[in-house]
């Protein structure tokens, strides 16, 4: 279903502001962990607050458990996600998803599709940063360099289908035959993915030299890969760790930089393997146990 809030930063109603956002997320969901890290790449920790939903029922979604995060939303006070849904929109009748970025001045959601909010923060934000943070300055170390974008654009597309969306479509089809489709789309997209990486300009990361949001878009799904969806989702033709050595060695190097590429390691300090494999185990029909390995979740450089 497509998300019901569409809206930009910057527009008429929704400037670009200090303290004015909140974003929504859970460490489980790939989706809003791309959010996550754009955000601590882009050192917006000052001006977007960032709220954990820990818990999620079944029937009424996502809600604030106290687990990991708070207890109850800490602007408003309430338990469930749903009832921000319902405050942006009364009448909402649609799915709770996360990531959400809300507006606290009109107290409604600004969006939460999640390619939308990634985007937007890549940039959105920048009068507010020092000068060599800003997107415009970076050049060719953009997470979207002007010279790129269509490229970037293009691979995020069938990215997005067959490898980010792709697990989810092998892990809940509903019949053998969707299975089979699906799995073999799978595998043949990061048998393509392995392919782009050998090529001249596609490496250490998937556009040379510097992260891109493609390398971001691509690291939430790959990141949980060995550890969830090929045992959890039934993907499991192949592992990144055994089959894939471009893809390991690039996986590898996004989790394991501390350098300022990385803003000092944000794509360690984000991936919580603990909570991601707990939370798949929560999802899939069965007992909740949640499996063992691999170990380790992810091999050193």
């Amino acid at each position: 279903m497509p998300s019901n809030f569409r809206n930009t930063i910057p527009s008429e109603r929704f400037s670009a502001e200090k303290g004015r956002y909140v974003l929504y997320i859970n460490y489980v969901c790939p989706w809003a962990h791309r959010a996550v890290i754009v955000r601590a790449l882009k050192g917006l920790e000052d001006i977007i607050q960032l709220v954990e939903v820990d818990g999620r029922d079944p029937t009424h979604g996502w809600y604030f458990s106290g687990y990991r995060g708070p207890d109850k939303d800490p602007i408003y006070g309430g338990r469930w996600l749903k009832e921000l849904y319902l405050k942006a929109d009364p009448h909402y009748s649609g799915r709770i998803t996360i990531p959400v970025l809300w507006d606290k001045k009109h107290a409604t959601i600004v969006n939460n599709e999640s390619a939308e909010i990634t985007r937007m923060l890549c940039d959105a934000f920048d009068p507010m940063l020092p000068l060599e943070m800003r997107e415009v300055q970076k050049g060719p170390a953009a997470l979207i360099p002007k010279h790129l974008q269509g490229d970037i654009d293009q691979l995020n597309l069938w990215v997005y289908d067959t490898i980010n969306n792709g697990v989810y479509k092998v892990g809940f089809a509903a019949s053998q035959a969707a299975y089979n489709e699906h799995v073999a789309k799978l595998f043949q997209s990061l048998d393509r993915l392995e392919h782009h990486l050998s090529q001249p300009g596609h490496h250490p990361y998937l556009f040379g030299q510097h992260i891109t949001e493609a390398d971001i878009r691509l690291y939430t799904t790959l990141v949980r890969f060995d550890v969830a969806y090929y045992t959890l989702f039934k993907c499991n033709v192949k592992m990144i760790r055994l089959d894939y050595p471009r893809l390991h060695a690039w996986l590898r190097l996004l989790y394991w930089s501390e350098g300022p590429e990385a803003a000092g390691g944000v794509f360690k300090s984000t991936t919580h393997f603990d909570v991601i494999k707990r939370g798949y185990s929560s999802v899939i029909p069965g007992n909740g146990v949640v499996p063992a390995g691999p170990l380790p979740y992810i091999m050193p450089l």
